[in-house]
């Protein structure tokens, strides 16, 4: 099957349109396009068979959230409206001002007009709709409530990205923060240490205190092999980042999120929050229990409770509750098996993940304002002890000779 790029012409507005559709020949093109109203007049052959068209360029590049959460609401609100999904399609590509995602956009309007259902021709981006969204999109064509599983994507999507972007800005400052304190102590020792040095090297048999020695060598080794240091930093930050996207290392990272002091409570809260409002999403959709947490497993990012999901779907395959296996399960925090215990018992399971979700969103806003509070003196108290380190390595010469002088 080829894939052939068109520009037609609609009859009743004389607007044209320029997509691609998937055929095994021109004429098989054409037909599709006379199928849809339009009235064909250029055909060509694409730069690709059944491959992705986004350029290498632009295929490194993401899609944003932000703008996966427009095209869902609005492919939402124009299929409830009652417009073909074709359509639809075409009507939302027009308003995308992402190139790379009207690329991808024009494809899945290709495959669709080919007869492929949109979960499939989706499924063909996976770089830009998850398997999260794929599951959705699938569950709501069998259902025929393709609109309201599109709306519940945007909805899950804006929640994920909020609760993420606040973890993230909860660590700007300290960062930004450690960044200048860094500069400051780097310039005081490359700069205003070096000029107490010299001022002993003119009086005769004057020693620096062994202190003021020892941030002096520091001095030297960042002035003269200062480029050795940022090769030896930039190569272990590479290795190191490699490492942390193997398996033991993943294992590691994810382990080190879940039981870091400070930062421990919150990621933990952060993987309940996000296993609770994909799985409500997924369940509210009707995707069957066992691949919701297929996917809960990869939408999660940790290793460790997606190896304890992996359990539970083997113990639930075997007939036993997901509350169950989840119980003393320490991947997971206890409140998410006594929900949905209560959601198994009433039949509400869908409603009491939501609530989850909800009380641990909550949870990890107030987790981040206690950090940002215990952050911020601490940060204090480690400024104050550098000022005093090089305010020591600079007064300590001084006294010592004023000392000698009167003695």
């Amino acid at each position: 099957m080829l894939l052939y790029n068109y520009t037609a012409r609609e009859p009743s507005t004389g607007k044209t349109v320029k997509a691609s559709v998937q055929a095994d020949s021109e004429s098989a093109a054409a037909a599709l396009i006379k199928k849809e109203g339009l009235v064909p007049l250029d055909i060509s052959v694409g730069d690709s068979e059944g491959g992705s068209l986004v350029p290498s360029s632009l295929r490194r590049k993401r899609v944003k959230i932000k703008e996966k959460v427009l095209f869902s609401r609005q492919l939402s609100t124009l299929i409830n409206a009652g417009l073909p999904l074709i359509q639809a399609l075409r009507n939302v590509a027009a308003q995308t001002k992402s190139k790379q995602f009207r690329i991808v956009i024009d494809q899945v309007i290709a495959d669709v007009e080919a007869g492929s259902a949109l979960s499939k021709a989706l499924a063909k981006h996976p770089r830009v709709f998850n398997a999260v969204y794929i599951s959705l999109v699938e569950a709501g064509e069998t259902s025929g409530t393709l609109d309201k599983s599109l709306e519940r994507l945007a909805i899950q999507q804006e929640k994920d990205a909020d609760i993420i972007s606040k973890v993230r800005n909860a660590f700007i400052y300290p960062i930004i923060v450690l960044v200048v304190m860094t500069g400051v102590v780097i310039y005081m020792l490359v700069t205003v240490l070096p000029q107490v040095e010299a001022l002993y090297d003119g009086i005769q048999g004057a020693q620096l205190p062994i202190f003021t020695r020892l941030l002096l060598f520091v001095s030297d080794v960042i002035k003269h092999f200062w480029w050795a240091l940022a090769i030896v930093l930039g190569v272990t930050g590479f290795f190191m980042t490699r490492w942390a996207r193997t398996g033991p290392g993943k294992a590691a990272v994810d382990r080190f999120k879940m039981r870091a002091p400070l930062i421990g409570p919150l990621y933990m809260k952060l993987y309940m929050a996000r296993f609770a409002r994909t799985g409500a999403t997924l369940v509210g959709s009707g995707v069957p229990l066992i691949r919701v947490l297929e996917i809960t497993g990869d939408a999660v990012d940790n290793v460790h409770i997606k190896s304890s999901l992996a359990n539970s779907i083997e113990k639930v395959k075997g007939g036993k509750a997901l509350s169950t296996t989840l119980e003393g399960n320490d991947n997971f925090l206890e409140l998410v098996p006594s929900m949905l215990h209560i959601g198994e018992e009433s039949g509400s399971t869908e409603s009491m993940m939501a609530k989850t979700a909800d009380y641990y969103e909550k949870e990890v806003d107030d987790q981040i304002k206690a950090i940002s509070t215990i952050i911020e003196p601490v940060l204090m108290v480690v400024m104050g002890i550098l000022a005093l380190i090089i305010v020591a390595a600079v007064l300590l010469p001084v006294y010592t000779l004023s000392g000698d002088s009167l003695v």
